[in-house]
């Protein structure tokens, strides 16, 4: 079993920049594929972007591609997800969620095992 609990989101002006952090405990978060998601309001929870047990493999979705950044520190049991230039378009309930990977990135949803509660993202135009 793993707990995930997300961090660092908040109310920022549109062009501005929030790093949230996805912190694990429980069992062995290092051999886990971890991704981050967010759902708006009335929209389906979507994929942003996604990593590996490793961290040498990354996935970003068009909406993310040049302005997010998806890393992870094994020795801190915790995944960061950077996000620059924001738009009120990102404005979501961001999710990080774990799943088993064998080394390489996860991408549906369905892949992911543990999901934390969420933090909510708001980018004010």
């Amino acid at each position: 079993q793993v707990q995930l609990a997300e961090s660092g989101g908040g109310l920022v002006q549109a062009g501005g920049s929030l790093r949230l952090s996805c912190a694990a405990s429980g069992r062995t978060f290092s051999t886990y594929a971890v991704g981050w998601f967010r759902q708006a309001p009335g929209k389906e929870r979507d994929l942003v972007a996604a990593i590996n047990w490793s961290g040498d493999l990354t996935y970003y979705a068009d909406s993310g591609k040049g302005r997010f950044t998806i890393s992870r520190d094994n020795a801190k049991d915790t995944v960061y997800l950077q996000m620059n230039s924001l738009n009120p378009e990102d404005t979501a309930v961001y999710y990080c969620a774990a799943g088993y990977g064998a080394g390489v990135v996860l991408i549906s949803m369905y892949e992911y095992h543990y999901w934390g509660q969420g933090t909510q993202v708001t980018v004010s135009s």
